[in-house]
């Protein structure tokens, strides 16, 4: 095992125990988690579709940020569109095409102000925001699907484009300070069919996608790598290296000598 010690072998060890150690900690568990997290969405998802609208005050506090367990929910509201506030989301992709969204305050009748997220528009000529209808006034009644606010990981401020201000990511608090309002967390995506509806956004394609396999594949390296290294390992021992060969051979010639 005097090889093991030769700086050669030392490194490929080394590189060996802790991709398998990666292998077996951190990238096959992420990828099991992502497994188990989109099992979550989709059976979320799924339950959503069939259930009964939750009014939104009984799903959500006023000051909650949307969780896991509430993401995707429908809830209903009553309320009225307010004619300030409005803000498009630029920079979106819709069933793989680019996109704009148009966020809106909505003023609820038991109190507090929800962002309703009114869907999506095709771009016009060079990309540029279309006109689009404006939301119906007085009084009226949504159904929505519940969101946690996104992050703008970039921290980009607001921009003014085609008349419009326009942000980065459906963020509820970023549109309350664009607004000058106080808003509640989260933002509220319009159901199919409800007033001040643009195009709906669909819901995303209920699959496990290949986080499993991504998993597996990453125990089998793990555990490849370290047969490798045993195999050669194992060769290293069975054939000894080139010095203790040389050795051998002058050990065989000297006695062949001494024979003769």
């Amino acid at each position: 095992m005097k090889f093991l010690r030769h700086p050669g072998w030392i490194g490929a060890t080394l590189g060996v125990f802790v991709f398998a150690t990666l292998c077996f900690t951190l990238l096959a568990p992420w990828q099991f988690r992502r497994h188990e997290e989109k099992k979550l969405t989709n059976a979320t998802i799924e339950a959503s579709a069939h259930s009964t609208p939750t009014p939104i005050d009984r799903l959500l506090r006023p000051d909650q940020q949307p969780g896991p367990d509430q993401e995707w929910h429908q809830v209903s509201m009553r309320g009225r569109y307010l004619d300030k506030g409005e803000v498009v989301l630029r920079l979106r992709v819709v069933q793989g095409q680019p996109a704009y969204e148009v966020l809106t305050p909505f003023e609820l009748a038991g109190g507090g102000i929800a962002i309703v997220d009114r869907g999506y528009l095709t771009p016009g000529q060079n990309n540029s925001l279309p006109d689009y209808p404006a939301p119906p006034t007085g009084e009226v009644d949504l159904v929505a699907r519940t969101h946690s606010d996104q992050v703008d990981r970039d921290n980009r401020e607001p921009l003014r484009l085609d008349g419009r201000v326009q942000l980065y990511t459906a963020d509820s608090q970023q549109v309350a300070r664009v607004a000058g309002i106080q808003a509640r967390p989260g933002v509220f995506s319009l159901s199919p069919d409800q007033p001040g509806l643009l195009k709906a956004l669909p819901l995303p394609e209920v699959d496990l996608g290949p986080h499993l396999s991504y998993a597996l594949q990453w125990l089998a390296f793990g555990a490849m790598a370290i047969l490798a290294w045993g195999y050669y390992a194992w060769q290293e021992m069975s054939t000894g290296t080139p010095r203790e060969k040389v050795n051998v051979a002058r050990m065989l010639a000297q006695d062949e000598a001494a024979k003769h």
